[in-house]
């Protein structure tokens, strides 16, 4: 009657949409999340468990059972049951205070509101009572409630913007966007509760970043991925509202797979004090085995003397078995050699810590009025151990905002120029910033201080004019103007950010896109290209490209990306250009600045067909489809022609430079990791002080295979 029938192992999801019945023969979970350890049935004998792991608090309970028995306890139990009981209620205490807050929690999110599609109308419903296949609404602001196919949008085409911050600590906003035969469903109610498509897709995983399934609706199927998903944790933002099916609800969403189960941990000064006492309790064994066999000479040479007066009989005690029994009482006599109170007076000096650390006033952060907090009584003494820091380089040392500096165009340098050969290489002339109020459009915190640039773009040089094309159609960027008429951009990347508003400030300007279509404004001329394909950038790839038809009919594909990927798909003819253009970058990285290749290519209208048709085919197939739109991209993107290369600048954060001082002075060990060209990292490791001019040699690091690093590790002096 206790048993229940075990879920089968789920290999694909089906999920019919405003199908409650449908989708309740599967088993799938309700959107109910739990991320506490314990409840009231189960904190007692969970919670003991735990703490009998710690050998101090076993060993003083076998001790009480040993002096519950009469032949050898000389010391009445009161002795050790207090002190254990006390401790155990101590840290038993601290356990459910911390795992009441996580029901709380629990049940702060459980309880948020969402509107539901039940029926015709749209109802409030708790979270936790979200299901499987239900439609629901969300608007601006608000916290997605599972993972959800988008259907609708506010946003022209069926976009809508999403922050990940909770996912992968991210705050620049994403891009969703609905498929073409839901986004026309909009806001009716009516038309949206008759939505009866039948999604079949992956199992529920953790992979954050990937999602493949089939939308079967109307006697059509259509192809799902990634971009269509709104994953659980994310924040909608710019967006008035939107309306997505839920495909995983509660556990099976990405976020909770990737959450895990709450584990019992230990410290390492937890750890260290179980070893010490095992020590402790070796050397008391030891201690009462040579009391216990000093008992046993004894007994068997001068004890016999002292039974007469004890009306003892010779069959009734023998040395043997009083040097047994001897040997338990001095483990119960010497007992207090075995520190308990050591484990209270750690608990006591945690709780002290803590305290300290949330009321230091140096770690309070003025700006957001935000002081430190230490969400766990053993933070203090786990940071005193940290022996490795291991950080990203973009948006924790640098501020992540992007500055376009300079640029190198058909093997010219236009931006800041280096001082005379002689002189310090870190001089730079400083030139006159160019005025760019002339322009309306313009992004008015934008600086650039090279007016060659401005006389190359008036003299309509073709190679500088496509270059800047390039700048203003090759990104993933999204446009708004506010109540003023005045652009904004949404960017996913502030690298993009900062390349196309330096496009855009020197005329030209990405005005808006659709699935289908991208306008930008050239030097005052609205111009609109049709989009043929667009080739996403990945850490694979590290590229992105994207295909379009110009007004005149031409199809070119643009394409931007790590000069190291890039340089290797040019075309034979771009050698003495690629050498140029090399150097270039070599400069601009040894200055600190981050660079990207650019690059482009005609495209025949016969050949981009056949290729087209073999994406589609690709986009379908059922297995190794990644692997085959891989191929398809690097069968395109190849016999390149080299525009030049772009330089942005990511300055330090605040305080980066005395953090980095102070970790070293500790003998902390400092890794950072970063995408960069090796002489971009090596200039930010001496602008934060990691790297320092006292250092003999900068060892690098070169192999391209575990093993290949790990051996050079291995070598290093």
């Amino acid at each position: 009657m206790f048993c229940s029938k075990k879920k089968p192992l789920e290999v694909e999801r089906v999920v019919k949409a405003n199908d409650r019945e449908y989708n309740e023969k599967f088993q799938y979970a309700d959107n109910r999340i739990h991320t506490s350890k314990y409840n009231i049935l189960t904190f007692l004998p969970i919670n003991l468990f735990e703490q009998f792991q710690r050998v101090a608090n076993a060993y003083f309970l076998s001790l009480l059972i040993l002096q519950l028995i009469p032949e050898i306890s000389s010391l009445s139990w009161f002795t050790t049951i207090v002190p254990l009981v006390l401790v155990i209620t101590m840290t038993a205490v601290k356990d459910a205070t911390d795992d009441y807050f996580r029901h709380k929690s629990d049940n702060q999110v459980n309880n948020r509101q969402s509107e539901v599609l039940i029926g015709n109308n749209l109802q409030k419903e708790k979270w936790m009572n979200v299901k499987v296949g239900d439609i629901i609404k969300l608007e601006n602001n608000q916290f997605i409630a599972a993972d959800l196919l988008l259907l609708s949008s506010s946003e022209p085409h069926g976009l809508c913007y999403i922050e990940t911050a909770e996912l992968d600590g991210e705050t620049n906003l994403k891009v969703r966007h609905a498929l073409s035969v839901t986004s026309v469903l909009g806001e009716d109610i009516s038309r949206l509760a008759k939505f009866d498509g039948l999604v079949v897709c992956e199992a529920p995983n953790n992979k954050l970043d990937k999602f493949m399934g089939v939308l079967s609706w109307k006697d059509s199927k259509h192809s799902l991925n990634n971009e269509k998903i709104i994953l659980r944790g994310c924040v909608l933002r710019n967006t008035s509202w939107c309306f997505g099916m839920v495909i995983f609800a509660g556990p099976d969403t990405k976020l909770m797979q990737n959450s895990g189960k709450t584990k019992f941990k230990r410290t390492s000064i937890d750890r260290l004090m179980n070893t010490l006492v095992l020590w402790i309790f070796g050397f008391l064994v030891c201690l009462g085995i040579i009391l216990a066999i000093g008992n046993s000479i004894w007994e068997n040479q001068v004890g016999d003397q002292f039974r007469t007066f004890l009306f003892w009989n010779e069959e009734e005690k023998n040395s043997l078995f009083s040097g047994f029994l001897t040997f338990w009482s001095y483990i119960i006599i010497l007992n207090t050699v075995v520190p308990i109170s050591l484990y209270v007076s750690v608990e006591v000096i945690r709780l002290g810590h803590s305290y300290f650390i949330n009321w230091d006033r140096k770690m309070y952060y003025s700006e957001r009025a935000t002081p430190a907090e230490a969400r766990t009584t053993t933070l203090n003494e786990e940071l005193g151990q940290i022996e490795y820091v291991f950080s990203d380089k973009t948006g924790t040392l640098t501020q992540n905002i992007m500055t376009f500096k300079k640029c190198s165009i058909n093997g010219r340098i236009y931006g800041e120029v280096d001082d005379d050969m002689d002189q310090k290489p870190n001089i730079i002339k400083k030139k006159k910033p160019m005025n760019f109020s002339v322009n309306p459009q313009g992004d008015k915190t934008f600086q650039f201080s090279d007016h060659c640039l401005m006389d190359s773009i008036r003299l309509g040089d073709p190679k500088v004019h496509e270059f800047l094309r390039l700048l203003a159609l090759c990104h993933t960027v999204m446009s708004e103007e506010n109540s003023a008429g005045q652009l904004t951009y949404q960017v996913q990347s502030p690298d993009e950010g900062a390349l196309v508003t330096a496009a855009r400030n020197l005329g030209f300007i990405f005005k808006s896109r659709t699935p289908e279509t991208i306008t930008i404004e050239e030097l005052g001329t609205l111009v609109t290209y049709q989009l043929l394909a667009f080739l996403d950038f990945n850490n694979i790839r590290k590229r992105m490209s994207v295909i379009v038809r110009n007004p005149e009919g031409q199809i070119k594909l643009y394409s931007k990306g790590a000069d190291t990927i890039l340089f290797e798909k040019l075309h034979p003819s771009n050698e003495d250009l690629l050498t140029l253009t090399s150097d270039h970058i070599s400069e601009f990285a040894g200055e600190g600045l981050r660079t990207l290749a650019i690059a482009y290519r005609d495209l025949d209208d016969e050949y981009f067909k056949e290729w087209q048709k073999m994406l589609e085919d690709a986009n379908a197939a059922a297995h190794e489809q990644d692997e085959q739109i891989a191929g398809l991209y690097e069968e395109i993107e190849k016999d390149l022609m080299l525009l030049g290369a772009t330089a942005v600048e990511d300055k330090l954060q605040e305080g980066v430079i005395e953090t980095v001082t102070s970790l070293l002075l500790a003998n902390v060990k400092i890794w950072i990791l970063t995408g960069d060209k090796q002489e971009t990292a090596i200039n930010i490791g001496y602008a934060c002080n990691m790297l320092t001019d006292d250092m003999n040699e900068v060892f690098i690091i070169a192999g391209n295979s575990a093993e290949e690093v790990r051996e050079e590790l291995r070598l290093m002096p």
